[in-house]
């Protein structure tokens, strides 16, 4: 069935074939990258997640903080973190619950968070309140019942589990989307060679086919051709020696006249034909150099785009630094905290809510201290991926110089066949005004006979001769013709 095709059939169905495999490995490239989209989604939202959580465990300590300030002092300008984390917990909460709309087991330690944090709020404010209207002794009655502490405990510990939750979220992400991104890359690698296969098969297929008895015909026409040359050799040594049958040569002679005639037309033909793919070649050449010109835009952008990432590695970096000196600030007042509570247990009574001071500071120090830490291998990875993201980037930039240069080759390609073209024209032009003489000459050889060549038979013969070989050529450049395009042939 394959061989009785034609050749725009076969060729149709391999260009439909290759299409539909391209077709194929086009949509599973959407569907995984589709899915890689969704898991980074769902990575940065499990990522706010914890950055809320850790807002509002400081949040909350920062109001004890200035609740203890103030029942210490007395001062009310230490009731300012107080005030201000009271705002932030509600706004945080809101945030959290919003994060969570997806999650039901964040939700339930969501809610199970909610009261308790009403009611170290309100056991702050009865505090404050304490200090304010009956004194100190007062309030120090409500801390040392250690019911505040409890309270922030419970806290710490509903916060660390939904924080836990949040991590094993979003290590499980993570996995799920480098899964994805694996599987998007095998897709292009392992699809674009299948195609790549399928269409060289398809093309080594077609051209297998048409090779063989294009190659016949052609051949055959050379055969026919040689013989045509032989047949009108001998008619040319029957002329010469033809002496009569003038009417004969007269009616020859005014048909080659004709044909020279129509052979200047199609010459003029030729080179309007010439013409016309000069200026598409020209054309051509000028799309593609708005292409080369395109290309050039798209590295432009890669190089900012590299450019950018080396900035955001450089701020990183600073981050870093200023981190540090946070660390070492955090480290300095931990020992400060040390020694304060050394004094303070060596003053007896009076130094001893100096020492609940010193202690809470000495808390704040190494969560400040871990926080530290946390933020520091945040960043690492942040280093890495854009270390990784530059060299991706490099990579595509020198796939756009290698498609700057083939582009750079087909343009050079289109000025060559401009010219090439142009030469064609010429030579259909010069064809043109030689028909032209023929004609001409052919006019005065047709006045100039006087006589005619002898042994007619030998000329009608090798006429006969001529006449039968070009009608077989004629029917095998048909053959050819329908072999190529069929439906100019019939």
């Amino acid at each position: 069935m394959w061989r009785n095709w034609t050749f725009a059939r076969k060729l149709g169905a391999g260009y439909g074939l290759a299409g539909l495999v391209l077709l194929a490995i086009s949509g599973m490239a959407y569907h995984t990258t589709f899915n890689l989209i969704g898991y980074n989604v769902l990575v940065d939202h499990t990522q706010q997640a914890r950055v809320r959580l850790a807002q509002l465990g400081a949040a909350l300590t920062d109001a004890e903080t200035g609740e203890r300030g103030y029942v210490i002092t007395g001062n009310e300008t230490y009731l300012a973190p107080y005030r201000s984390a009271l705002g932030e917990v509600k706004t945080i909460g809101d945030e959290l619950r919003g994060l969570a709309a997806n999650d039901p087991e964040q939700q339930q330690r969501l809610a199970a968070l909610a009261p308790l944090i009403s009611r170290k709020l309100d056991e702050l404010k009865q505090t404050i309140d304490l200090r304010r209207d009956q004194g100190l002794d007062a309030a120090a009655k409500i801390v040392d019942t250690n019911m505040g502490k409890a309270t922030m405990d419970r806290i710490r510990a509903v916060v660390g589990a939904a924080d836990r939750a949040a991590a094993q979220s979003l290590h499980r992400r993570a996995a799920e989307a480098g899964a994805a991104a694996r599987m998007t890359m095998a897709v292009i690698l392992w699809g674009g060679l299948v195609g790549a296969l399928i269409v060289a098969a398809i093309g080594w297929l077609t051209t297998r086919s048409v090779t063989a008895p294009v190659g016949d015909a052609v051949g055959q026409m050379q055969s026919s051709s040689a013989e045509l040359q032989a047949a009108a050799n001998q008619q040319a040594t029957g002329s010469r020696e033809q002496a009569t049958a003038m009417s004969e040569i007269t009616t020859t002679i005014s048909e080659l006249l004709a044909t020279s005639r129509q052979i200047a037309e199609s010459a003029q033909r030729v080179a309007a034909i010439a013409e016309q793919t000069a200026a598409s070649a020209r054309t051509g050449s000028g799309a593609v150099d708005l292409a080369q010109e395109a290309i050039a835009g798209i590295r432009r952008q890669v190089d900012q785009i590299v450019a950018h990432m080396l900035e955001l590695g450089g701020k990183s970096q600073q981050i870093g630094a200023v981190l540090d000196i946070v660390a070492e600030l955090a480290e300095q007042t931990n020992i400060l905290a040390i020694n304060a509570t050394i004094e303070a247990a060596g003053a007896g009574d009076s130094g001893r809510r100096f020492a609940v001071v010193a202690d809470e500071i000495r808390k704040l120090a190494d969560r400040v201290s871990g926080s530290a830490k946390e933020i520091r291998t945040l960043i690492d990875e942040v280093r890495a991926a854009v270390n990784t993201t530059v060299m991706a980037t490099e990579t595509g930039s020198k796939a756009v110089d290698a498609g700057a240069r083939q582009f750079g080759e087909v343009a050079s390609g289109f000025r060559q066949i401009a010219e090439l073209v142009g030469t064609t024209t010429d030579a259909a032009r010069e064809i043109e005004l030689s028909t032209k003489q023929q004609s001409t000459a052919v006019e005065q050889v047709n006045v100039a006979i006087g006589s005619v060549a002898q042994n007619s038979k030998e000329t009608e013969a090798s006429a006969g001769q001529t006449l039968q070989t070009a009608s077989q050529l004629a029917g095998l450049s048909r053959n050819l013709l329908r072999i190529i395009r069929p439906q100019l042939a019939a």
